[in-house]
């Protein structure tokens, strides 16, 4: 018993005579050919390389010799076949909750068994069948089921197998939608809009009424105080009147698209807006496995907030069973998993702004002991405090006081204070903590700017409930210039604030985002200077600084055009008051990236060396500077025979401008290009150099082969050249023509005698 394709030995003992018997084999009764180049009789034994089906059946080996012949027993030849695809499954693509099928059907000897598999996981448990004809059919689909499906089939003498891929496509679905927006004159909003999808969706903006769209991978505009980010936000800077309206967010791709809107309103104030604000958040929870937690969070403010989780910083799928948002913001988890640990975010948002409150959860294995979370009695934690008062507002800081609830709740131990402003952002923020004093002055606030702000009482147990919130407080206004100021006090101000510049972002070759944080402000900005300039190299001093004003003090970025390609430049902020200016930020380094060269080398010549009969020497000048590019690192010379055995290639650096190219072979006309090469690659090539060496190794002049081929060119161009050579041809067409006729004709009538010549008696 044997495989197809591999060989079979059938052995045969030769019964002894005189003289010694002859060994033959015959298979179902016929004498075996051993012609056959895969059959080979050796010492008896029969030996067939490559067996195939038809090579099964009965063997017998006769010995033979003048006396007589004499046959073995019957030995039966089993041929075995290795599995084969007669259909192998193919890729499919489907749109999720669909359907698929992949089929898969295979021979062999014996029949095969079929069996299927998914790399790295299960078949979808629940949704797939096995047919008859062994397809497997998915019902269904989901975004998890995505990957490779194997068709496996395998009998006693072999396996084999075929894959083929699944892909599902899913429409675009809403992880985050835009809510309303109200923001101040002047300020920055922001959009946010996150879709799922598969393949991930593009989102683009529109605002009603316009026919723009914003994409987050279009370049930055100058002058546009609209952008969208990687992730799809949208923001909205120096906020005008113009700017109110419904702003339309849309997520595309290939299964489809969704669309959400959001208002915004832009007024002069806000204050009597405020956002939302979380009374109580969740707590960190250490629980065990299968375990079920609530993580709480309940949420006031006018309009009624919407609220949402995030974990680790990204959305809570509402795909998964298990996890579920209460009616009254709580996030419940049921089944707890090891991979539900990490750190849970209650949002709460209004069309004012949003608050957030963040908590641990940490699910623990079997076995595992876990303690038991500290007690909920609400007893054991503070009331809230008073409303606070504000007092001594300037232009940066304010004074707070308020009063502990003696008569309800715990004793605080310290407290902790939140502000809120549209000059700061959307949320509130949390400005100082374990305050243990009633009374507190906040520094480092905005000029001109609306505050509300509000306390929370804290022990051990936790934070209270939240204060009233105060009244809208405005800080006082930056003075509009600096008549009637103490010109020394504008610049001891300006002086002491400091800027730290962040690394630039190279947006493209020729520009650079620049951003930096004012840690010490001062009313005194009415902008920054955005200063740059190629960096130094090998021991050359600087360039002079270039300067690129932002006139806007709430600024904190700008975006810096029209730079070299592949410089390495410095950039540094300095702040400025009229013709006042501070100190400026530290200096950091960026380096554009490199083009290839967008201008040839100039000046090609070609010249008869005197150090070699059959050299010559190829000089160059390089690229305008603006051209380059970068810096140049080599130089690409091709010398191109009539034939690719006479082709010549040189590679020189990029401070040489010559090259010698030796042992050319005369009579050959060539062909000089040179082309200057940077870290992106080569760029364009100088114009077409021709020249020719004579026998003696002397230089032709090619400018006179040149000149007879152009005219040639110019002839054969004309209209009456054409003309003339078409009716040339008509004529030599016709005359053969008439040619053909009459030898067609002639040989028909010397046919015709000799057939009546054959005829005669």
């Amino acid at each position: 018993m044997v495989a197809a394709g591999e060989p079979a030995v059938l052995e045969c003992q030769p019964p002894r005579g005189h003289p010694e018997p002859t060994i033959s084999w015959r298979k179902d009764g016929t004498n075996i050919n051993d012609r056959d180049e895969r059959i080979t009789i050796r010492s008896g034994k029969l030996m067939i390389t490559n067996a195939r089906k038809s090579d099964a059946g009965k063997y017998i080996c006769v010995g033979t010799n003048m006396v007589g012949e004499r046959e073995s027993e019957i030995a039966e030849l089993t041929v075995l076949e290795r599995p084969g695809f007669v259909k192998r499954p193919s890729s499919v693509m489907v749109l999720a909750d669909e359907s698929v099928e992949f089929h898969c059907e295979a021979q062999g000897d014996p029949v095969p068994t079929v069996r299927w598999r998914k790399e790295d996981a299960d078949l979808p448990k629940g949704r797939y069948e096995i047919l008859e004809d062994h397809t497997l059919s998915v019902r269904d689909v989901r975004l998890s089921d995505e990957g490779s499906y194997t068709c496996v089939v395998e009998n006693m003498v072999g396996k084999a197998e075929a894959s083929a891929t699944l892909t599902v496509h899913v429409p675009p679905a809403f992880a985050m939608r835009p809510r309303n927006q109200v923001v101040a004159v002047g300020r920055t909003v922001t959009f946010q809009c996150e879709a799922t999808g598969n393949p991930q969706p593009a989102i683009f903006w529109q605002r009603e009424g316009s026919n723009s769209l914003l994409f987050s991978y279009q370049p930055p505009q100058p002058f546009s105080r609209l952008s969208v980010s990687q992730t799809g936000s949208l923001t909205i800077a120096d906020a005008q009147r113009s700017d109110a309206g419904y702003y339309s967010c849309q997520a595309l791709n290939i299964a489809g698209s969704v669309i959400t809107k959001a208002l915004l309103e832009v007024t002069d104030m806000v204050s009597d807006r405020p956002p939302p604000v979380i009374r109580q958040g969740p707590s960190n929870h250490t629980v065990p496995v299968e375990s079920t937690v609530v993580l709480g969070c309940h949420a006031t403010g006018t309009p009624t907030p919407t609220v949402h989780w995030k974990k680790d910083g990204a959305m809570v799928s509402p795909e998964e069973a298990r996890i579920t948002q209460i009616d009254t913001g709580a996030l419940q988890i049921r089944y707890a998993k090891l991979g539900d640990t990490g750190v849970y975010t209650c949002v709460a948002s209004s069309p004012s702004g949003e608050a957030s409150w963040r908590a641990y959860l940490e699910v623990e294995e079997f076995g595992v002991v876990v303690q038991p979370g500290r007690p909920t009695d609400p007893n054991l934690i503070p009331s809230g405090p008073s409303k606070p008062d504000v007092t001594d507002v300037s232009r940066t800081s304010v004074t707070l006081s308020w009063k502990s609830n003696p008569n309800a709740g715990a004793t605080p131990t310290s407290y902790v204070i939140e502000a809120f402003s549209h000059a700061s952002g959307s949320s509130w923020v949390t400005l100082a903590d374990h305050v243990k004093m009633e009374t507190f002055v906040l520094k480092n606030l905005k000029p001109g700017a609306v505050y509300l702000f509000l306390v929370r009482a804290a022990n051990a147990y936790g934070l209270s409930d939240p204060s009233p919130i105060t009244d809208a407080v405005r800080t006082q206004d930056t003075p509009p210039t600096s008549q009637g100021v103490d010109h020394r006090q504008i610049q001891r101000e300006l002086g002491d604030v400091v800027i730290h510049l962040h690394n630039p972002t190279i947006l493209s070759s020729s520009s650079v985002r620049v951003q930096w944080t004012v840690e010490q402000q001062s009313p005194y900005i009415q902008g920054y200077k955005v200063m740059y300039r190629a960096s130094a190299e090998l021991g050359q001093p600087g360039g002079q600084w270039g300067v690129f004003e932002v006139r806007n003090p709430g600024e904190d970025g700008a975006v810096v055009p029209q730079l070299k390609k592949g410089v390495t430049y410095e950039f540094k902020v300095r702040p400025f008051f009229d013709e006042f200016q501070g100190a400026d930020s530290e200096v950091k380094v960026a380096r554009t990236p490199e083009e290839a060269p967008s201008g040839a080398p100039r000046g090609v010549t070609i010249t008869k060396s005197d150090a070699n009969g059959t050299a010559i020497l190829v000089a160059w000048q390089p690229p305008p500077e603006e051209e380059q590019n970068g810096m140049v690192q080599e130089y690409k010379i091709w010398c191109l025979g009539n034939e690719s055995r006479y082709h010549v290639n040189r590679t020189v650096d990029g401070s040489t401008f010559s090259v010698l190219i030796p042992s050319l072979a005369p009579g050959i006309r060539y062909s000089v290009e040179v082309a200057a090469s940077n870290g992106a690659g080569p760029g364009v090539k100088s114009d077409v150099t021709f020249f020719q060496l004579d026998s003696t190794g002397q230089m032709m002049d090619s400018r006179e082969d040149q000149d007879t081929l152009s005219q040639i060119s110019d002839v054969v161009k004309q209209p009456a050249f054409i003309a003339g050579i078409g009716a040339t041809c008509w004529v030599v067409l016709m005359v053969f023509s008439v040619w053909l006729y009459r030898h067609h004709k002639k040989r028909s009538g010397l046919s015709s005698s000799y057939a009546g010549i054959r005829k005669g008696p």
